[in-house]
């Protein structure tokens, strides 16, 4: 998989902020096929960073209802793959650029 493919967009939260700020920890919606070994490789490609430690979670979907004129509208939201990076120490990530 190219490492352009393996990263979607980064995770900008208050709570994933405040990691950035102390421990040096990103986190990536990313491609659910990848692996960290092609996370990492990806990681250090795009932003020339050292990459110390990667943990991978699997957000399952949930079910959605909506109250429209016409009665309930049901669906799915996807579910998806982020990943926590931690960086070595020293490095650091520029999202807001």
């Amino acid at each position: 998989m190219k490492p352009a493919d393996v990263l979607i967009r980064p995770v900008i939260t208050e709570k994933v902020n405040a990691q950035m700020e102390t421990s040096g920890r990103y986190t990536f919606v990313v491609d659910k096929r990848s692996n960290k070994l092609e996370i990492k490789k990806a990681i250090e490609e795009f932003y020339n960073v050292k990459v110390v430690d990667i943990h991978t979670m699997v957000v399952p979907g949930k079910n959605k209802t909506r109250f429209t004129k016409s009665g309930l509208l049901t669906g799915t939201k996807s579910s998806y793959k982020k990943a926590t990076i931690t960086l070595a120490q020293g490095d650091s990530i520029d999202l807001f650029s």
